[in-house]
């Protein structure tokens, strides 16, 4: 079976795991510093792969600044800011939504910003999957109260920013670093996350780190699986496709992290998320069903 088949399944399965790393990192360490530890090492590695892999970096000047600025939206100000607002108190549930929002973001803004045009079938599989979403999410919601005034709405708007920061990333990776090696450009783009990151980790946390067994397995499997593997991935599918489509993945990644919370956490599926679960997968299809589409050139 070829890269392009099984990417998006590898893809989604990587990503959702971040949900999961995300709630046994804060045992160890502030959000935004184990972020800090993340893009190090990762980058670290990174560099050390393309260095004994003889991998060529970018040439030019503007390809290395586009590279590193690709990643302060895609990775720096992305998860930075949908880790602290989680921290601020809000809810999965809530996050699931506004992770919703990111295809149909990315949608929109595509046809303006990079000229991507999407089908009927596909612009139906995109709203599929945010219903799909939406019920799978709001009961959950409306059972804990989590709308209410107990969520601070500061947090609210700092998750939906967050949401921004990784559409706009995704169209400026599809429009300015289409060429290079994808090893270089991730190790480039961590760069530009930590650069980002560190200013916000100092003046909001305490910089406190517990050494042990367990930050060091969280911290494996963030810089391995996800930095590195998923990421290599979504840089993949952003280049061998439209971004809409990568773009609507996203809406597998809230039901398999209940899946795995379930699993992992003992937290309840109920019918209404696995109902969900199966629309939000129906309209990925439908989002993916055709090949691309010719994209406007300028």
């Amino acid at each position: 079976m070829s890269l392009d088949r099984l990417a998006p399944a590898i893809f989604v399965f990587l990503w959702s795991t971040g949900w999961v790393t995300a709630k046994y990192a804060v045992h160890y360490t502030g959000p935004l510093t184990f972020l800090c530890l993340r893009y190090v090492l990762a980058g670290a590695l990174l560099w050390a792969i393309c260095r004994f892999s003889s991998i060529q970096w970018p040439e030019r000047r503007a390809d290395v600044f586009r590279a590193i600025l690709s990643g302060v939206f895609l990775h720096g100000l992305y998860l930075g800011m949908i880790w602290w607002a989680i921290g601020q108190g809000v809810p999965a549930a809530i996050g699931g939504i506004i992770a919703g929002l990111q295809p149909l973001m990315t949608a929109v803004a595509a046809r303006y910003v990079i000229g991507e045009k999407i089908s009927p079938l596909q612009r139906a599989g995109l709203l599929i999957g945010f219903v799909g979403i939406a019920i799978a999410v709001l009961p959950k919601v409306m059972a804990t109260g989590a709308l209410g005034l107990s969520v601070p709405l500061y947090a609210v708007a700092v998750n939906v920013l967050g949401m921004t920061s990784v559409t706009y990333g995704t169209l400026y990776q599809k429009k300015y670093v289409h060429g290079g090696n994808i090893m270089a450009v991730a190790t480039l783009q961590y760069v530009g996350a930590f650069i980002v990151t560190v200013p916000f980790a100092l003046l909001l946390e305490d910089g406190h780190v517990d050494w042990s067994l367990g930050l060091a397995a969280t911290l494996a499997w963030s810089v391995g699986a996800i930095s590195i593997g998923a990421v290599a991935l979504l840089l993949y599918l952003i280049r061998r496709g439209q971004v809409s489509r990568a773009a609507s993945l996203i809406y597998l990644v809230p039901p398999l992290a209940a899946v795995e919370a379930a699993l992992l956490f003992g937290e309840t599926l109920t019918p209404a998320m696995i109902a969900g679960t199966v629309l939000a997968v129906t309209g990925v299809y439908l989002a993916n069903r055709k090949p691309a589409v010719s994209v406007a050139t300028g």
